[in-house]
């Protein structure tokens, strides 16, 4: 550990699919936070650790914030919300855009709040011109008394490392909170739910998404000489309707639910993995304390 080794706690906060969870796969090197094309897609605080020969960055990838609808709803903005007094950075990640909407006029007066320096990271540049990306960063600039504006791709890591070296500037030298091997503070089995759930993500239509989760109901070492998991989970959802389309005709969507995910949860386990799927339905959970923390939202928390 170098002498001026700094540490710090950052923050990933924005509106709903603008990027946070990929950003954040991005600098750590591995997929921890799931990802799709639909909002609200991360559902607790995720904490990631970077390490390089500067120090160790702690980062809390929290949900989308947004008008909650249910207690769901409330449990995440809650998470979301709760990190501004807990960090040294606050990343506020953007689209590329001059419009100003309420929702981000909502996040800006929230930072206000904050005591920690705000970085405006603007983010998916890839999809914009490089001529209308200083128009996009001037309608910004007046928001908020940011730290610094730092434009970048997630997708594919245009301006990740200047956003990394600008985030260092503004810690402090520090201890290491965690050993150079450590990743994230989630358990194996909260990661292996949340990659099945981001397959359910991608692959079912938009009405159902919001309304599943995914339980894991046994995960166990199988002796033997070659390394081998057997996993059993279960996809909630809140109607009998949907129950059908998860499983598709004859089985087929859930097979590719399950399909797909093993892929991933073998690159993440290290190892291979026999992955059964159930469906259950559990009506109106999301507005179900119970439920809520039986499927690890514990509101409590914050």
């Amino acid at each position: 550990m170098s002498d001026n080794f700094k540490s710090g706690f950052v923050t990933l906060i924005g509106r709903p699919n603008v990027g946070k969870s990929t950003l954040m796969n991005r600098i750590i090197g591995q997929k921890i936070a799931i990802t799709s094309n639909k909002p609200q897609t991360t559902r607790n605080r995720i904490q990631t650790v970077y390490h390089d020969d500067r120090g160790q960055i702690v980062f809390l990838d929290t949900p989308g914030i947004h008008k909650a609808k249910n207690k769901l709803g409330e449990y995440m903005v809650n998470a979301a919300e709760s990190t501004f007094k807990e960090v040294d950075v606050v990343l506020w990640l953007v689209e590329p855009t001059d419009y100003i909407g309420k929702g981000e006029q909502h996040i800006a007066e929230t930072l206000k709040k904050s005591q920690a320096p705000v970085i405006l990271v603007m983010n998916k540049i890839d999809m914009v011109k490089k001529t209308e990306l200083l128009a996009f960063i001037d309608a910004y600039k007046d928001v908020l008394d940011f730290a610094e504006i730092v434009p970048v791709s997630a997708i594919n890591g245009d301006g990740v490392e200047e956003l990394v070296t600008t985030m260092f500037s503004y810690l402090d030298e520090g201890p290491q909170y965690y050993d150079e091997d450590t990743i994230t503070d989630q358990p194996e089995r909260q990661i292996v739910a949340e990659l099945i759930r981001e397959k359910a993500l991608r692959l079912l239509s938009d009405e159902i998404p919001h309304g599943i989760a995914v339980s894991i109901e046994q995960m166990k070492d199988r002796p033997g000489k070659r390394a081998l998991v057997d996993i059993d989970a279960t996809i909630i959802c809140e109607r009998d309707s949907h129950k059908g389309i998860i499983i598709g005709k004859q089985g087929s969507m859930l097979k590719k639910i399950g399909t797909d995910a093993r892929q991933d949860i073998e690159d993440f386990l290290q190892c291979k993995v026999n992955l059964k799927l159930w469906v259950k339905v559990k009506k109106d959970w999301r507005d179900s304390d119970f439920l809520l923390k039986n499927f690890g939202y514990d509101k409590k928390e914050y």
